[in-house]
């Protein structure tokens, strides 16, 4: 059997979806899974051994010139079988013009009829982990094709595999860029592409990144996306002992390897906070105002304080920023200590 797997959009989501391929590779252990994905996830399943190919999609939008395109790159693979992670409309229409017999996706924005197998949403949807929200996917097509579903869902497998020969790149980059490995090695995230909101700030992470190389003697790293420079810049700034930035000069797949090397990262709820997860590091997500209940990273820790107006789930704060401005440095190094 051949099985399509279309992939999720965005980081987090994408590292959510590992305990549902890793289902997915047990029930079905002699075929050959497929991930059809965005070009960037190559860096985040590189390694990962459930898993046989990966098909990138290209940033060309939504056109249909673009979606036929992609259907058409679909049917001369002849798939038996796709399994859709995101909700979107057009996912659902390339898997139909793409002619594979069997498509399970969640029935939502009016793509029911372009699949063979919808699946209603779960009532849980918003008050469970994502990750379940995958793996009932997953469950749905084990049920249709094997009458049963066994669902250790008390135990996700969430590993990733990062393989030696990227780990030993990490640390070689690492090394050219003055980073003592001998010490121990702590790790910032401290931006966030797609939420401001999301930021804890550049003098917190600063103050943070003094009590850790002052009380400590740990080396500090900051690292991120090119368009988040600004944010690792301005902690620079604030800080008499400088960190290491390498923000904006990795890949994700460098990205991840130096995460796996990592002794901690502290990061805010952002993609790069659940590979971190994924890989093994021990991690502190400082959550503002997004919902741990659904997206917390498998297998890390938190901070959050309560206030009344969060998860709010908005982008930019239109009041004072209070879920963010009452974690103080002290609390998030207090906790570091504890798992350090």
């Amino acid at each position: 059997m051949k099985i399509v797997v279309r992939g999720a959009n965005w980081i987090g989501d994408a590292v959510m979806t590992i305990p549902a391929l890793r289902r997915l590779r047990q029930i079905f252990d002699g075929a050959e899974i497929t991930l059809y994905t965005r070009s960037w996830a190559e860096g985040i399943f590189r390694d990962a051994g459930f898993i046989d190919r990966i098909i990138t999609i290209n940033a060309g939008g939504n056109s249909a010139k673009e979606l036929f395109r992609e259907a058409g790159t679909l049917r001369k693979e002849r798939f038996d079988l796709s399994i859709l992670f995101p909700n979107s409309f057009e996912s659902a229409l390339v898997s139909r013009l793409a002619n594979i017999p069997r498509r399970f996706g969640y029935s939502k924005e009016g793509r029911r009829l372009l699949l063979s197998d919808p699946i209603r949403i779960p009532e849980w949807k918003n008050d469970r982990h994502e990750i379940f929200y995958y793996l009932h996917l997953v469950a749905a097509v084990e049920k249709s094709f094997f009458g049963s579903v066994e669902l250790n869902e008390a135990e996700p497998q969430f590993e990733l595999d990062i393989s030696s020969e990227r780990k030993n790149k990490a640390r070689n980059l690492l090394k050219s860029n003055g980073v003592d490995l001998d010490k121990k090695l702590v790790v910032f995230v401290p931006g966030s592409t797609n939420s401001r909101a999301k930021r804890w700030g550049a003098k917190n992470y600063a103050e943070l990144s003094s009590l850790f190389q002052s009380e400590l003697g740990t080396k500090v790293l900051l690292i991120g996306a090119a368009d988040e420079l600004d944010v690792s810049k301005k902690i620079a700034e604030h800080c008499d002992v400088k960190p290491v930035i390498l923000t904006g000069q990795t890949d994700l797949s460098e990205s991840a390897a130096i995460l796996s090397l990592a002794d901690l990262v502290v990061s805010n709820d952002t993609g790069p906070a659940h590979i971190s997860a994924a890989v093994g590091a021990k991690t502190i997500v400082i959550f503002g105002p997004t919902n741990p209940k659904t997206t917390l990273p498998w297998g890390s820790e938190m901070i959050r304080v309560d206030v009344d107006c969060s998860p709010c789930m908005l982008r930019d704060c239109p009041i004072d920023h209070r879920c963010m401005t009452r974690i103080s440095p002290e609390m998030v190094f207090e906790k570091a200590v504890s798992m350090l």
